[in-house]
């Protein structure tokens, strides 16, 4: 484990960092935003929107408080639009509940809108640099490439005490950076490593689904402003955004958001919800 550890130093210090807005920063607002974008969405992605967002929204009090059309027409592009609600609920909650200051107990952590126990040990580590277990992609690559070589199908559960053992407390904050950045580039040299993850999925086709619908009935709504906008017309603005699209497919997602509070539809009209 120390022969570990010095070897994974010694790949940050040579040059193998990689330099992120959100990492030259230790302000908690700016890092709960940067890690909710960054779950589900490439960090090459994330580069392109997190100082515009930041700009147009620079604390939890300018996010907690933007209406709903602001906050999504600034989101879009980064998909899984869910997330900027729960980014703008857990502003909101940071302040009613926390006196405007980020907890720092994992358990409270995960008790706010959108923060899972990966995000909260996230939070933990790059707010506070206190020790957490954090497990992504990346540090799944390194801990399999060095411990787990000849394996498949490697669980968390199998990672969760070397990542633990291994981190160094004195600290993590920039021991967890370099853990990344080494697994970043091994991928690079070796893509099977994300597939020795039991906990790799491959992404279904986004094409033709209804996630792909979704977007595009928001992306018209925050065209218009919020609405109100005519079903028929919603309908037709979609086939345009995406190419074909059948009815039912197209309803199935008006469904979902509505189901997901995205969207109410009264009369024939769909309007965006919780805008003020």
């Amino acid at each position: 484990m120390v022969e570990f550890r010095e070897r994974v130093w010694r790949f940050a210090t040579s040059g193998g960092r990689r330099d992120f807005a959100w990492r030259r920063t230790t302000d908690p607002y700016e890092i709960l935003v940067s890690e909710i974008m960054l779950q589900q969405t490439q960090t090459s992605r994330v580069e392109g929107y997190f100082d515009r967002f930041i700009r147009a929204f620079p604390s939890f009090e300018a996010l907690a408080v933007a209406s709903r059309i602001d906050l999504l027409s600034h989101w879009q592009g980064l998909g899984y639009n869910r997330r900027a609600i729960f980014l703008q609920q857990c502003c909101a909650d940071i302040l009613e509940k926390h006196e405007g200051r980020m907890p720092a107990e994992e358990k409270i952590l995960c008790s706010l809108p959108g923060i899972g126990s990966y995000t909260a040990a996230a939070l933990r580590v790059f707010v506070f640099d206190l020790p957490a277990v954090v497990i992504e992609t990346n540090i799944r690559a390194v801990f399999i490439e060095e411990f787990f070589r000849n394996a498949t199908k490697v669980s968390d559960h199998e990672l969760h005490p070397l990542v633990a053992k291994a981190c160094d407390v004195r600290s993590p904050r920039e021991w967890y950076y370099a853990l990344m950045d080494l697994g970043a580039s091994l991928k690079r040299t070796n893509p099977r490593l994300t597939g020795k993850s039991r906990a790799y999925l491959r992404q279904s086709r986004f094409k033709g689904s209804v996630r792909q619908v979704r977007g595009a009935i928001v992306r018209e709504m925050v065209r218009g402003e919020g609405g109100p906008r005519r079903i028929d017309r919603l309908f037709d603005a979609a086939r345009t955004d995406i190419g074909e699209l059948e009815r039912e497919r197209f309803e199935r997602a008006l469904m979902s958001l509505v189901k997901d509070e995205f969207v109410l539809v009264a009369g024939g009209e769909v309007i965006l919800c919780g805008d003020r």
